[in-house]
């Protein structure tokens, strides 16, 4: 799952926006002193960000050992060690905030997406992500989607085409839109609708899946019934954990959920020095 992150290089310009030139409040420690120190957390979560957290702490000096008694997607209950740390003191308060700003926002990404995956269960939907993620983050978001049990929407404008109501506008019709698009590339077409009449307009230009906007519950089940399976479809618009059952009870293959990634609360971490 994460084979396509070079971590070591990932994170070094969210250490430097934090160190700068050198941590000014760690060097009133010796230089050699040696620390322990224990992660907590303070509330239920799905841990994700094991690999970013270690690299952190490998860049500033990779004699800091660390021990994880937690597994990357874990739930895991309020006051769980998750791990412990044995190494120089300077550098374990120098990665510290570094280390504990990714994992509690990957962590808190995952634990979001695990409750729409649980919202969701005994349907045959899958909860998708969007390209509403924090800037420099999109990658590692989208990781923590899958780490929670969703699933990723296209990672950005490159690898798949989503035709909304502004490019329809622009290039004149719904078929004007999906033909032209693909003329241009072989990636998967998106259509977005607003009715049934839309509906009807995207079915005959064929794209390859068709995103059903703030429609009800009722005219979902219409669009499921019209479609039979003949293209997917995508529920998205004003959904939440309060409704988001039923509208997988519709029929409708995904529904896509930008809070996923943009409204997430950090995860309350705490990390107790020991010396």
């Amino acid at each position: 799952m994460t084979t396509q992150f070079s971590f070591d290089s990932d994170i070094l310009p969210f250490l430097q926006e934090d160190l700068g030139s050198g941590d000014i409040t760690a060097a009133i420690i010796p230089a050699t002193q040696h620390a322990k120190a224990e992660l907590l957390t303070r509330e239920w979560m799905v841990l994700c960000g094991r690999e970013w957290f270690d690299a952190v702490f490998r860049h500033l000096d990779a004699a800091i050992v660390i021990e994880w008694h937690v597994l990357e997607g874990e739930h895991v209950a309020p006051d769980t060690l998750l791990c412990t740390l044995h190494g120089n003191a300077r550098g374990i308060l120098s990665a510290e905030r570094t280390a504990l700003n990714l994992l509690q926002t990957l962590s808190a990404t995952a634990t979001l997406s695990r409750e729409y995956a649980n919202a969701v269960a005994g349907t045959r939907c899958r909860v998708l992500d969007t390209r509403k993620t924090l800037p420099g983050l999109r990658l590692a978001q989208k990781y923590a989607v899958r780490c929670g049990g969703c699933f990723n929407h296209r990672i950005g404008l490159f690898d798949g085409g989503l035709i909304k109501e502004n490019h329809i506008f622009a290039a004149g019709a719904i078929a004007n839109a999906v033909r032209i698009a693909r003329e241009q590339s072989d990636a998967p077409v998106e259509v977005e609708v607003e009715s049934l009449r839309e509906l009807e307009e995207a079915l005959n230009a064929k794209p390859d899946r068709i995103m059903l906007d703030n429609f009800s519950l009722e005219d979902l089940r219409l669009a499921v019934q019209r479609v039979a399976g003949e293209i997917e479809l995508e529920a998205s618009g004003n959904i939440d954990l309060t409704t988001i059952h039923v509208v997988a009870q519709t029929g409708v293959d995904y529904i896509s959920i930008g809070a996923l990634t943009k409204n997430i609360r950090a995860i309350d971490l705490s990390l107790r020095i020991q010396l």
